[in-house]
This record gives structure tokens, sequence and C-alpha cells, in this order.
């Protein structure tokens, strides 16, 4: 039934990005849900400055967190890749399943895309996603967290991002006082 992926979505705002409470403790740090929202509007303007398929990136982003909705946020280094990436599978499909097939088929070419980070769009999508991290960074650190212990963070924006528009709005963020 449809409101059952409605209510999974709805979900992601209960779970939390895992990253910011292992190395932050912070005790309400953002949600999946938020940092998809911010991703969205980065990806809607960024799209559109560049002339992407905004649609496309669009709806990678709104689906590239969803399976954590089922299984939760899994930090680099916490689980094996290839388990991961078979949890998330598995997860993600089961969140499909009770949509028409249509849509199920296009959502998994989407997140099958996703996953592959071969064209242009999933790549964007992989780098929106380092530099929205990049952002609740330095977001954290504006409200009194130190730039050492956000450090990793900021090395793996740095080292993830390629796009020469994001690589300057990375550059941008980084030296905002």
């Amino acid at each position: 039934m449809i409101i059952d992926f409605f209510k999974t979505a709805v979900n992601l705002k209960k779970v939390q990005r895992q990253g910011w409470v292992d190395k932050l403790s912070i005790k309400h740090p953002e949600s999946i849900a938020d940092h998809s929202y911010s991703m969205a509007i980065m990806g809607m303007i960024i799209s559109d400055m560049e002339n992407y398929n905004s649609e496309k990136i669009l709806k990678m982003i709104l689906l590239h967190d969803l399976a954590e909705s089922e299984i939760g946020d899994y930090t680099p280094g916490q689980i094996d890749l290839k388990r991961k990436n078979e949890i998330e599978n598995t997860a993600f499909l089961k969140i499909l399943k009770d949509l028409p097939d249509s849509i199920i088929s296009q959502y998994q070419n989407i997140w099958k895309e996703y996953r592959e980070n071969q064209s242009l769009e999933s790549q964007l999508v992989h780098q929106l996603d380092r530099l929205e991290m990049a952002l609740q960074a330095k977001t954290y650190q504006d409200e009194g967290h130190s730039k050492e212990q956000l450090e990793s963070f900021y090395e793996s924006a740095k080292k993830g991002i390629s796009n020469p528009k994001l690589k300057e709005l990375f550059t941008n963020i980084m030296e905002n006082k």
C-alpha cells in the first residue's frame, strides 16, 4: 500500500545522522530527512544552473538514503561495504514493493544509477552529498564544535568533490567565517 511507503519516508525524520553522534556526541543531530531536504535544495539550484536533468537529480537525492529508514545510518567502516550495499539494496526493494510496477521500475533504475555512480547526475548527487555534509559540519563548527573534531568530515568532502562549481562552493563554505 502506498501509505506504507509514505510512512517509511516520514520515518527518516527520526533517523539521526550517525556520524555526528559518533564523532561529535551531538544529542540532537540532523536527521536523514534534514540531510535529504538540504541536498534537494542544493541539487535543485545546481542542476538548474548547470542544465542537468533536475527531475532525475531530485528523485535520486530523495531516494539515495531511503533505505536508512529501515536499517539506520551506517557510518564508513562500521560494516563491510559489500555487506552494507546488500543490506541497503534489500531494504530499498522492500520499501518499494507496494508501489505501482511502473514506479518501482523507475525508482529501481534511479537507485541502480546512483549506486553505480557512472552518470553525470549520479556523480553530481554523490558530490552534493559531500558538499551538504561539509556545510552541516561548518554549521556545527559555528555552533561551537571544534574544527579539529570536524576535520575528517571536511577532508572527506574535499576528496569527494571534483565538480568545479561544487569545489568553488566547498571553498566558499570553508572560507566563510
